[in-house]
């Protein structure tokens, strides 16, 4: 009487959310790998390491950015777009383009 009353017991089948777990689980896997793919593709990596670096978007156009991180702080500055900036200043170098595309600068002493 035990064995039968063991295999007829099929209250899972009865239950109709009892599938709603699997989904909830297939759906964090989907959302960590989408996030480890997004990490990966834009090179964010050194936002989450404790490296300093500094980083150029878009270098050379009206929508250049200049993202710059020192220890916890993020920093961002964006062009002037198209204004010439006032102000005293001084040269402090000469950059050159090669041809490969590649910039060098020179340090005035």
């Amino acid at each position: 009487m035990r064995k039968r009353r063991f295999l007829n017991n099929n209250n899972h089948d009865d239950d109709p959310m009892a599938g709603m777990a699997n989904l909830f689980d297939l759906a964090m896997v989907f959302a960590v790998a989408l996030m480890v793919a997004l990490v990966t593709r834009f090179n964010v990596t050194e936002m989450i390491s404790d490296e300093n670096f500094t980083m150029v978007k878009n270098p050379g156009k009206a929508n250049m950015e200049i993202i710059r991180k020192k220890g916890k702080t993020i920093e961002k500055y964006k062009a002037n777009k198209g204004k010439s900036s006032k102000g005293k200043g001084k040269k402090v170098g000469t950059a050159y383009q090669l041809e490969n595309g590649e910039i060098i600068y020179i340090p005035e002493e």
